[in-house]
């Protein structure tokens, strides 16, 4: 097949440090054209990949300190690949709501990966939602998971495709060391405060590393750096080889989040050097989270109403009963970028075959 691939320009394909949306996209591209498809990847001029590469820009916009906010270069961008929508049998888009402006002026089917949540109430749906449900007749969509996809307000003709990694980077470790590690963007409903508080409280050692945004850089500043100690440490925003050797020596992985996270790629990162997820029960979790065999998954609130740090404290000192090779094993069977590509390929077929 003939397959157009349209990246966010916020990073490099495959990003050097942050960037989830970015690395799955580099995951399929390349897993697609190993397969023998035909795959075009429109990125910035920075990526690097087995596919054709079509580019609006040089750099990827956070190296020009282009803010998020800004979203010109991206419509460029979508503008510029759905001119070429003919040369292709599908067209697949991961730049969320912007890119519906556009599919309906190509005959190319569209699918849309919506990497982070589509939330809203029903009775007063933000303008966003507002156009999602305008075309939700010609909008095709994939959720990363079933938590994902319940959330989204809008009835659509949609798909459920879990998140796939490379293995290959995160090998198996049997014997960890005697710490504990959160890792994320450094925002406050990542979890970040939980994962210290329950640390500092037991008294164990936990290691921070992640990205702080230039809005975050406050929030890093007068809420973490104060509270990190001796057994607490920020190690910074790591390359993918760094955190891997992190993830390896971990006790468990802790991701006490406060949102509704869509999928969480640092869960499967970790599972599958064998180091076991403890996290509460927001979004996609109980999906990723087999409770006592890959880790736990801890009710976000007690029974007073209260954050449950407690719950956090006590799943960290059994987390020694979970079989690491469970952890690895999971991420075998559910997670890889094969499983992926062969989920997305049958929904192409499907959507081509349909047209």
């Amino acid at each position: 097949m003939k397959i157009a691939q349209i990246a966010p320009l916020w990073y490099a394909i495959p990003p050097e440090k942050y960037g989830g949306i970015e690395r799955i996209v580099h995951f399929l591209t390349e897993g697609l054209v190993k397969k023998g498809h035909e795959v075009t990847l429109f990125a910035s001029g920075d990526s690097k990949t087995k596919a054709k590469l079509c580019s609006v820009r040089k750099n990827h916009l956070a190296k020009d300190k282009i803010p998020w906010t800004d979203v010109f270069w991206e419509l460029e961008n979508l503008s510029f690949a759905f001119k070429k929508a003919k040369d292709f049998d599908i067209i697949h888009c991961h730049v969320g709501l912007r890119a519906l402006f556009f599919q309906e002026f190509s005959k190319t089917p569209t699918i849309h990966t919506f990497h982070n949540p589509v939330i809203g109430e029903k009775r007063k749906l933000p303008p966003s939602l507002q156009i999602l449900k305008l075309h939700k007749k010609t909008t095709r969509a994939c959720f990363i998971s079933k938590a994902a996809k319940k959330l989204c307000p809008i009835k659509l003709k949609s798909h459920v495709v879990y998140n796939g990694i490379d293995l290959e980077p995160f090998p198996f470790n049997p014997n960890p060391k005697n710490y504990f590690l959160w890792a994320g963007r450094m925002d406050p409903y990542k979890g970040v405060e939980n994962a210290m508080k329950a640390a500092k409280e037991t008294g164990a050692e936990l290691y921070l590393a992640g990205k702080i945004d230039e809005k975050q850089k406050h929030y890093f500043k007068t809420r973490i750096k104060p509270n990190l100690t001796n057994k607490i440490k920020y190690l910074g925003e790591l390359h993918q080889q760094e955190l891997s050797k992190l993830y390896q020596g971990a006790k468990a992985f802790l991701y006490p989040i406060e949102w509704e996270e869509p999928f969480g790629l640092v869960m499967v990162e970790s599972m599958a050097c064998g180091t076991p997820v403890i996290a509460f029960e927001k979004g996609s979790v109980k999906e990723l989270i087999k409770n006592g065999q890959n880790g736990f998954s801890v009710p976000f609130l007690n029974k007073k109403g209260e954050k449950n740090i407690q719950g956090l404290k006590q799943t960290m000192k059994k987390i020694e009963t979970i079989n690491r090779e469970n952890c690895r094993k999971w991420v075998e069977d559910n997670f890889t970028v094969e499983k992926m590509v062969e989920n997305y390929e049958k929904i192409y077929k499907q959507i081509s075959f349909c047209r």
